[in-house]
């Protein structure tokens, strides 16, 4: 079965809903999922808009900490697919809007970024990008999505700073456009997004195309070693160690 849900709405607006329990965390099976489900969306002429959100209480938590230790190959696999997965949503020539229904923190944040306009719901849920504190790099293509989606003033506070925030900031932060009540969050964002979808086609396509250009061109001239480099930073022992204290604060036991 697909960590990823896809169902379809008026104005030709896909809904690609993750779905992996309990924290929607991003692992080779979510990326492949996603990978797929956004180049179904991306050859299908029906589809205009595309909208990414999570399933019950999480966006996304980011990368499952629970995940069994990987080895040198492994590693590799996985960089490649988060960097194939993230460029792909970043240029996908059609409109993607992010719906933030809960809790996206680290690498799940990254994902609402990747969108070209983001929508939240009023809620108790937490935003931000904690890897610093527990000890992990930032991938580049993570690194090029959040300064070219934030100021940098903002892009400093959240990336340096590794805190989660309440939801109510996600306004202040760049993070959301816009906060809406419940009762009319979904569907103001189902409309939002058939708007967009309902732009000549071309023309979307090659603004979006300009707007992050350069930011894919950097992603793609990324070398093997210097991709490595960023990936050994996971491996020291004392990133080891703050992850370990963090997956014992959440109750996390490695598979």
């Amino acid at each position: 079965m697909s960590t990823v849900r896809t169902s379809d709405h008026d104005g030709g607006v896909r809904v690609l809903t993750l779905d992996r329990p309990p924290a929607n965390a991003i692992d080779e099976t979510l990326l492949t999922d996603l990978r797929g489900a956004l180049a179904a969306a991306a050859a299908d002429d029906a589809i205009r808009a595309i909208v990414l959100t999570g399933a019950g209480a999480f966006f996304s938590g980011g990368f499952d900490l629970g995940a069994p230790r990987r080895d040198a190959a492994q590693t590799a696999r996985i960089n490649n697919l988060y960097r194939d997965a993230h460029a792909e949503l970043l240029g996908v020539p059609k409109p993607t809007v992010a719906m933030l229904n809960g809790h996206a923190t680290a690498g799940g944040l990254i994902l609402v970024l990747a969108c070209d306009y983001r929508l939240g719901v009023e809620g108790d849920y937490r935003v931000g990008l904690n890897e610093v504190a527990i000890g992990a790099s930032f991938p580049l293509v993570a690194h090029e999505i959040v300064v070219l989606r934030l100021a940098h003033a903002r892009a400093a506070e959240l990336l340096l700073g590794a805190s989660l925030y309440p939801a109510s900031q996600a306004l202040r932060l760049g993070i959301v456009d816009e906060l809406f009540p419940t009762d009319r969050f979904t569907d103001t964002v189902l409309r939002r997004a058939a708007r967009m979808g309902a732009f000549p086609r071309d023309a979307y396509a090659h603004t979006k195309a300009r707007l992050v250009a350069d930011a894919l061109a950097r992603v793609h001239a990324e070398t093997a070693a210097d991709a490595e480099r960023a990936a050994a930073v996971w491996s020291s022992d004392e990133s080891r160690a703050a992850r370990k204290r963090q997956r014992e604060k959440l109750g996390i036991r490695p598979r």
